[in-house]
């Protein structure tokens, strides 16, 4: 069986959200990594709550640390839709799957696409519980969501330019906000397994100073239909051959929930500054 167009899947999805949220259009959509879940809590009023799988394309996120909620909110006067969960390719997805948040978001009438993510720093010098501005990727999945058949008429072609997948007025926005965030590489790798201390040290050669399971789909994903970036790393654990002790995603949690009120706080500046 053919599948169904994944821009025609993404417009269906939208237009079920619109009717499920009573919001014909969202301004800015924020994809919440492992970890950063409990930050949909408190940036904005809530206008209403749907369940990822209700849409069409989504299925409900199965990693510990994601929510199956899609959630619309009112910051200031922006409309801010919330994705509580990804998609994963360590989970069996497609790349398709994989972004079909971001496009369907875009698809919803968002022109701003903020992407976060738990990572492993590379720079001993970042502590747990840093949050690191992306400023650019290595996209090392070994797939990108623009496999497959050219995008329908009206959409962008395949070869979409990555000069500024992140967008530097969008980190300029953030560091008004807290001037002390650094900026850095984010090395995105299929996942299933963190990495070993010799594919760290390959990334460290590459220039990469995180590394992590997500994100580089979506934000090729998100630049091919024209959305401006902002993506945001926290630092959850020390890489391997790094870190001094064994990695556990039960610990990546665990920083991510300490780390709760200053990721809430930077994220709710950052869109009322938007």
């Amino acid at each position: 069986m053919e599948e169904q167009d994944p821009y025609e899947l993404a417009a269906e999805a939208a237009k079920v959200l619109a009717e499920a949220t009573g919001v014909e259009n969202h301004d800015v959509v924020l994809v919440l990594g492992s970890g950063w879940a409990a930050a949909a809590d408190g940036l904005g009023d809530v206008v209403a709550d749907v369940g990822l799988d209700e849409l069409p394309g989504f299925p409900a996120p199965t990693v510990l640390g994601h929510r199956n909620l899609a959630r619309s909110l009112k910051v200031g006067e922006k409309s801010v839709l919330v994705l509580g969960g990804r998609a994963h390719l360590y989970e069996g997805h497609s790349a398709a799957t994989a972004v079909h948040g971001v496009r369907t978001a875009i698809a919803a009438g968002c022109e701003t696409v903020i992407l976060t993510n738990a990572a492993g720093g590379l720079n001993p010098a970042w502590q747990d519980g840093q949050p690191v501005l992306i400023s650019d990727q290595l996209n090392l999945t070994g797939t990108s969501p623009m496999v497959g058949p050219a995008p329908s008429v009206g959409l962008p072609v395949h070869f979409v330019d990555l000069t500024e997948a992140y967008s530097s007025r969008l980190r300029d926005i953030a560091k008004e906000v807290d001037p002390s965030l650094p900026e850095g590489i984010y090395a995105g790798l299929l996942g299933g397994a963190f990495e070993t201390p010799a594919e760290v040290r390959m990334f460290q050669l590459l220039g990469a100073n995180l590394v992590g399971m997500s994100t580089v789909l979506e934000a090729i994903a998100a630049r091919h239909l024209g959305a401006e970036v902002l993506g945001i790393s926290l630092v959850t654990n020390a890489a391997a051959g790094i870190s001094e002790v064994e990695l556990d995603h039960e610990d990546v949690l665990t920083v991510a929930a300490e780390s709760g009120p200053r990721i809430m706080a930077l994220l709710r500046e950052i869109l009322e500054r938007l």
